[in-house]
């Protein structure tokens, strides 16, 4: 399989490049961080078969929450890990449950200019913390790119991309948040870490 990155998709990929390495410098000076606290750095890549570990110890076989799209579309989500940097890193598995080619929804960027200008992402989604009345947004880099993962712009039947957004982290004592993605249901979550 051949896979053509247009200019804003290699964008993409150096934002999340550049999230992968901050992620690490953190990890490296927090004492501790392991490997399974990192973004995932593509989301040109589907799973063949097996199951992969789940990035959140102890979650080895139930997603945190299933949260159904449009026509078939089915995201699982696996952690939702803080960081010791001043953000969570929600992981999960975007997958295509129908027998025909989804076309991924741009409504899933969100309706802010400056990310739709980056192309296709979950840029869209948000964490709510309704015990604090807070709405956290996909962060950005200084060049308004989504830390989240990008370049997606159909799935086909029975495909799953792995997927990662970050959030600014809510304060330390919230744990319990809602998921919310443009098109999808929510899902109540819980951030470890």
């Amino acid at each position: 399989m051949s896979i053509r990155f247009t200019t804003k998709a290699r964008r993409g990929v150096v934002a999340m490049t550049v999230a992968a390495g901050l992620a690490l410098g953190v990890a490296g000076c927090g004492g501790g961080g392991g490997d399974d606290e990192k973004p995932k750095p593509s989301a040109s890549t589907s799973k063949t078969g097996g199951s992969k570990p789940s990035a959140q110890e102890g979650q080895a076989s139930e997603p945190l929450a299933e949260v159904k799209g449009p026509n078939g579309l089915l995201l699982q989500i696996t952690s939702a890990v803080r960081d010791s940097g001043g953000f969570v890193t929600v992981s999960g598995d975007l997958k295509n449950d129908s027998s025909e080619v989804v076309v991924v929804p741009a409504a899933l960027s969100g309706n802010e200019t400056e990310i739709i200008n980056n192309g296709r992402s979950l840029g869209g989604a948000t964490l709510v913390d309704s015990k604090g009345k807070k709405r956290y947004y996909v962060l950005r880099d200084t060049d308004g790119r989504p830390l989240t993962t990008t370049g997606f712009s159909s799935i086909k039947p029975g495909e799953t991309i792995d997927v990662f957004l970050q959030f600014p982290a809510p304060p330390s004592g919230t744990t319990d948040v809602g998921f919310q993605l443009p098109l999808f249901s929510s899902a109540a979550i819980q951030i470890s870490g």
